[in-house]
């Protein structure tokens, strides 16, 4: 054992790196050598260990499979040309992971077990880091209950752990959206802003029933009215309607506030165009469309980065798009990229160096 400040060190014997092809990495298949875990016992977190990577042994009692007490972040890393190793914006993902866990009255997680545990995992394991255009290392915080008990109630422990996944785009490919008119993601006062794993198992049925109809993912809606577009699958998401960025707004708590979503915004301005953050209708989109106004429309988000939608359907209604004229979303593509790889000056301050 190699003391670390806080952290206890266990170095894995045998790496896996040589078994992984670096230049062909589907998202969320490999991870790296070492994990994170940390256990939070009577009130106080215990010593953060960073070890091989390894499973998990608990319960079947454990408190988190039977009452949904789990939340997680998806943070990415990266190398530049002279492999110096940077991480893109952890200390938002680590207000929102906070964000989450007060929801679910969870214990918040220390910023020096957090973005320290994430530095020293990450800087352990930066082989793993690709370095090819599009290729990233994605980082996965996540914490859980486990108390072994049947009883609705907060639990009394807990599990913190990161995990490191080598990894290239979620979305290989442009998507096919269909706007869902029936479920709902979230509702005014609920979890539709924490990043909870139970938003995400409660999508799985729908967008099973739209890839049934042949799209991708789906576009939510709000819950009362059923016509306000709220986010896309898995990102935040932006139309182009005429010279203006139009993007739901976050005032009702009902959509995650992307990393992305914000790295973005700043982005448009940047290239001059006007940005609102607004309730949008999906008939005022269909419109737009009609009158040749709905220019772009893409989705953004950690994995997702900048994800073209090529067609979005609502009932009988279809819009298609000719991505290969677009303009805006590959710029700001481009232009995301090219700092977080170092290629493009960080002048907004997103790169964290480890």
């Amino acid at each position: 054992m190699i003391g670390t400040g806080i952290f206890k060190l266990t170095k894995t014997k045998n790496s896996k790196l040589a078994s992984v092809d670096m230049d062909h990495l589907p998202f969320g298949k490999y991870f790296t050598d070492h994990m994170l875990e940390v256990n939070y016992e009577r009130g106080e977190w215990g010593e953060v260990e960073i070890k091989p990577y390894q499973p998990i042994s608990f319960d079947p009692s454990l408190s988190a499979l039977h009452y949904g007490q789990a939340i997680f972040e998806g943070i990415k890393a990266y190398k530049n040309k002279e492999g110096e190793i940077f991480i893109f914006r952890p200390e938002d993902n680590f207000r929102r992971f906070n964000i989450s866990a007060e929801r679910l009255e969870m214990p918040a997680v220390p910023e020096e077990i957090f973005i320290e545990g994430m530095k020293q995992l990450v800087k352990l394991d930066e082989d793993w880091i690709p370095e090819r255009h599009d290729l990233s290392l994605y980082i996965r915080p996540f914490m859980f209950s486990t108390d072994e008990a049947i009883g609705v109630r907060p639990s009394l422990t807990y599990k913190f752990l990161i995990i490191l996944s080598p990894t290239g785009p979620y979305y290989s490919e442009p998507m096919r959206i269909y706007a869902e008119e029936k479920y709902v993601r979230a509702v005014p006062g609920g979890v539709g802003f924490a990043k909870t794993a139970g938003n995400y198992g409660s999508s799985l049925h729908p967008t099973a029933e739209a890839k049934r109809k042949g799209y991708d993912q789906i576009l939510w809606m709000d819950a009362i009215e059923h016509k306000y577009v709220q986010e896309c699958g898995t990102m935040n998401v932006f139309f182009i309607i005429g010279d203006t960025a139009v993007t739901p707004s976050l005032a009702e708590g009902t959509i995650l506030a992307g990393v992305t979503r914000d790295s973005v915004i700043e982005l448009l301005k940047e290239i001059g165009l006007k940005v609102e953050e607004r309730r949008l209708s999906i008939d005022e989109i269909m419109e737009a469309y009609k009158k040749g106004n709905l220019r772009e429309v893409f989705g953004t988000g950690t994995a997702a980065t900048i994800s073209p939608i090529k067609e979005l359907g609502y009932k009988d209604f279809v819009m298609k798009f000719d991505i290969d004229s677009w303009e805006v979303a590959p710029e700001i593509k481009k232009r995301m990229s090219a700092i977080k790889e170092g290629t493009a000056d960080d002048r907004f301050g997103w790169m964290v160096k480890v």
